[in-house]
């Protein structure tokens, strides 16, 4: 069972961590550098594209490592796959304590009407943090998968 679950867990790790190194490697910068207006709209545009995926391939990846943590033969893999799902636990939390809110948040503004207090509200340095937080997990978690899925084979 391992040997058909575990590149299922590789792909949808994989696909997700991908996304959010990309975040942090572009999309992060750009956002930081954009006015208000721009910022709002970029948010309302990109948020609906990247939740429903983000979830599903996070979700996908933590039920098939809680599933190979238990039934992997290997003592080994089983650790790993179980540390994985722990790394995992921690960038959905981290998804749904911290960033979500921000973009609900963003989503609530207009972007032709800048809060007089923005200056102060503005979350994206924040929100980066937060997201450069869960990143470094989900590669750490890919990372782990990857050394887990070896100890299988």
């Amino acid at each position: 069972m391992g040997s058909v679950l575990a590149p299922i867990a590789l792909l949808t790790n994989g696909i997700a961590a991908g996304i959010m190194a990309s975040t942090v490697i572009g999309i992060v910068p750009m956002m930081l550098a954009l006015p208000y207006e721009r910022y709002v709209q970029t948010v309302h545009f990109l948020w609906p594209r990247y939740d429903p995926v983000m979830p599903l391939a996070n979700g996908t990846t933590l039920l098939l490592d809680v599933v190979l943590a238990v039934t992997a033969g290997d003592g080994t893999a089983q650790i790993g796959f179980a540390a994985a799902a722990v790394c995992l636990l921690c960038v959905m939390g981290i998804s749904i304590t911290r960033n979500v809110p921000v973009n609900r948040y963003i989503k609530s503004l207009d972007p032709a009407e800048q809060p007089d207090d923005w200056a102060l509200k503005d979350p994206r340095r924040r929100w980066r943090a937060w997201n450069t937080t869960r990143t470094s997990l989900a590669l750490l978690a890919f990372a782990t998968n990857i050394f887990a899925t070896v100890r299988l084979a």
